[in-house]
């Protein structure tokens, strides 16, 4: 970090050998990072980091070995224990792993209450609302993200899988965006309410909605009401 410093002083006329001194490092490294700034490993652990990021931002509760697995997906490899260890340099650690106090909050909404509880609307693709649920079976948990027309009162689209990723909420959409249009429906501004899970907050989501032109609407958690299918 201070052969920065050196180059720069260098370069304000205060010699290589006299700012090496001062600072207690020696000269022949500092010439080999000016011979080439940024290494090979340096890159590779920049690119594993981003990927462990994007991941960890996308699906907050993910450990490090589920953060190496959505790397590895994106093309980006590395073992767990360097995913591990690039983690824990970083606090990134899983939302699930850290104790919450009593007065734990869950996290900001990324929109407005548009609905403020008043669940109903008067045609189809007007208001949707959504949720994730889980489910236990002989083989294990299962979770299922559905949405559901308000007017309707009609499950619209879902999507099912073994672990609770931001993935499974934007696939629900796309499902049910796939399946009105596939109808002769325009689906352009209908509110998409959610609660504030980390799901429904992710780029990934986010991004699903301004694809397909939807009106993202968020009130507090559990409050959904994605009942009576």
């Amino acid at each position: 970090m201070m052969y920065p410093l050196v180059h720069e002083l260098a370069v304000d006329g205060i010699p290589v050998t006299v700012t090496c001194r001062v600072l207690k490092i020696a000269r022949q490294p500092y010439y080999r990072w000016l011979k080439e700034p940024v290494t090979d490993a340096d890159l590779a652990a920049a690119y594993r980091a981003d990927a462990l990021f994007d991941a960890h931002r996308d699906d907050p509760e993910f450990g490090h070995r589920l953060l190496a697995d959505e790397a590895r997906a994106a093309g980006v490899g590395m073992c767990d224990r360097t995913a591990w260890r690039i983690c824990s340099d970083n606090a990134w650690w899983s939302a699930f792993g850290k104790k919450r106090g009593k007065n734990g909050k869950p996290g900001p909404p990324a929109h407005e209450d548009l609905v403020e509880r008043d669940f109903t609307a008067q045609g189809p693709n007007q208001l949707w609302l959504t949720d994730i649920t889980e489910h236990v079976t002989a083989e294990g948990k299962l979770y299922m993200c559905a949405v559901k027309d308000v007017w309707s009162n009609r499950i619209v689209g879902y999507s099912i899988d073994t672990r609770m990723k931001s993935r499974l909420a934007v696939q629900a959409l796309d499902n049910a965006v796939t399946t009105r249009t596939a109808h002769g429906m325009d689906v352009a501004g209908c509110i998409v309410h959610s609660d504030r899970g980390s799901q429904f907050r992710s780029r990934k989501y986010l991004a699903a909605l301004r694809r397909h032109h939807l009106v993202g609407s968020m009130g507090q958690v559990g409050t959904c009401l994605l009942t009576g299918q």
